[in-house]
């Protein structure tokens, strides 16, 4: 079923593909830029910004390519590039003429409004500057297109000299112009300077204006927020904050703002839930790690560590929550640590389907052995799996017994030609049954894991499904110099879902050990498969 678009009285412009796509790190080919697009539609936004056609051949292919193989369903394809060049007619300018052989329905145009920028940068007069700009948007409107343009430094230009700012405004206003958005294209005014200047051309021009914030200040969102409550009704916006330097107003957090604080619609009925996915696929197609700490989706965005915090929340979310992370399609989390008390463990128990309400001694036992392992060096906030293995030992007065350990060897040898060999050895009981396997690899970690495999792949194919895919290395405070405590973390996939085990010890390979050893158990309880009880007794 068709979601209800929001009204054209409040429009949320995306420029990921054009503006996010020159952050430091991003390379789109047109695939991912088709996808983003895609996602983007999927959320709701009201307008795509897909590049600069003309400018170069995978912009152009692009808006060639989306307008055949994409059904929009919410947002309009938008073309961005620039006026007429000084001295020619915007009906004779090459690059207009590619904006308009785009097919895009929408024209973002940029324009100098900064007088500096106009001589030194265009190398033309004031007024040369001003007929660019009506003549192109004119010749566009004519041509059929919706027109927006980007003043271009804008808030800088009208520090400098307001009036001709404010004329870039007024000219691009009254050639037609849809919208004329104020530009922060340096990012470094403040929220109070942003709403003032939104408000003085409000009233001195009658023009429909927008808000483009860049991030530098780290005021980009907040900008962008004051902006809209000084009059400005057009955002533009990247997903995730994607951009040039440190990024753009982060689309994320402006429409969850609009929508759940300012109680404004501005994507259709249903679409904020999809946020946190959203969020998250797009970041897989640019290839670039989610941030955790990133507001609303971040996986850490609803994060309780404090015992403080689990006592409240225990009795109501709400108390340390200024949303309900549903609302954006993230979840509430718990995390154990040295800092947990009672509220924190019985609240991750239950998030992990244990019920340890009312039982205080079984409680208490849990708390103390985090709090005595986290002074070892342990760390269970990153670990969900090892403490959920914790948490089974002391619930079941014992932990799983897939397999139980005889010993483990691993041998690094360089040889005189500057070639490296690893080979490990594990000794181990399962089912009943003492098996030795010998496993190489890449390193003695990742021979040590090969011949685990070797060991108990035979006896529980279910491990075939598994692949190791992080593995992280801290190197604790130690007493004297080497002589320090090693804490490996290991991130572990059967191909649907992950989780994180750790290992403690005074070197590297023992502390993997550990960390592979909790790793294939978690991963065997996963698959459904039945602890053994045929080992030999423990010593």
């Amino acid at each position: 079923m068709t979601k209800e678009a929001p009204s054209d009285d409040f429009h949320v412009f995306d420029t990921t593909l054009r503006d996010g796509a020159q952050r430091e790190g991003i390379n789109l080919s047109i695939a991912d830029k088709l996808t983003i697009a895609r996602h983007l539609d999927e959320f709701g936004v009201g307008f795509i910004e897909g590049g600069w056609p003309g400018a170069n051949p995978r912009d152009t292919e692009f808006f060639e390519r989306a307008q055949r193989e994409i059904d929009f369903r919410h947002a309009q394809l938008v073309a961005f590039g620039a006026t007429c060049r000084p001295g020619v007619r915007a009906a004779d300018d090459p690059q207009v003429v590619a904006l308009a052989d785009s097919g895009a329905p929408v024209v973002t145009l940029v324009a100098k409004s900064h007088d500096r920028h106009v001589e030194l940068a265009l190398r033309t007069t004031l007024e040369e500057n001003l007929r660019m700009v009506r003549d192109t948007v004119t010749h566009l409107r004519e041509l059929g297109r919706r027109v927006f343009v980007d003043c271009e430094h804008f808030f800088d230009g009208y520090r400098a000299a307001p009036d001709y700012a404010t004329g870039v405004v007024r000219a691009a206003h009254e050639a037609g112009a849809e919208v004329v958005v104020l530009c922060d294209t340096n990012g470094g005014m403040l929220p109070d300077q942003v709403g003032d200047i939104v408000r003085a051309v409000l009233a001195g021009t009658g023009a429909r204006l927008g808000i483009h914030a860049q991030d530098d200040t780290g005021c980009a969102v907040a900008n962008t927020l004051a902006a809209v409550d000084a009059g400005a009704t057009h955002v533009q916006c990247t997903a995730n904050g994607y951009g040039e330097r440190v990024g753009n107003a982060n689309l994320f957090p402006v429409v969850a703002a609009l929508q759940l604080k300012k109680g404004r619609t501005v994507l259709p009925d249903g679409a904020l839930a999809e946020m946190t996915r959203i969020s998250h696929a797009i970041a897989e197609v640019v290839n670039l790690t989610p941030s955790t700490h990133q507001p609303y989706v971040g996986t850490s965005a609803f994060a309780h560590k404090a015992g403080l915090h689990a006592s409240a929340i225990k009795v109501d979310p709400d108390l340390y929550q200024h949303i309900a992370p549903e609302l954006v399609g993230n979840s509430m989390r718990m995390l154990v640590s040295d800092m947990a008390g009672r509220a924190s463990v019985e609240l991750k128990g239950k998030e992990l389907g244990y019920d340890l309400t009312g039982d205080r001694e079984l409680v208490g036992r849990i708390v103390a052995r985090v709090k005595e392992q986290e002074l070892r060096g342990y760390s269970y906030e990153a670990a969900d799996a090892s403490f959920e293995l914790l948490l089974r030992d002391e619930v079941h007065g014992g932990a799983p017994d897939f397999f139980r350990l005889e010993s483990w060897r691993a041998i690094v040898e360089d040889r005189p030609d500057g070639t490296h060999a690893n080979e490990a050895t594990v000794r181990l009981w399962a089912k009943g049954e003492r098996v030795v396997a010998t496993g190489e690899g890449n390193g003695p970690v990742n021979a040590l894991d090969r011949a685990l495999r070797v060991a108990l792949e035979r006896i529980f194919p279910e491990l075939a499904r598994l692949e190791l895919v992080d593995y992280k290395v801290r190197i604790l405070e130690g007493r004297h110099g080497t002589e320090s405590t090693t804490r490996v973390l290991i991130s572990t996939s059967d191909g649907s879902t992950e989780w994180s085990t750790v290992g403690v010890a005074d070197n590297v390979i023992a502390a993997s050990w550990q960390a592979l050893g909790d790793a294939y158990t978690y991963g065997l309880l996963r698959a459904g498969v039945t602890p053994s009880d045929g080992a030999p007794p423990r010593a």
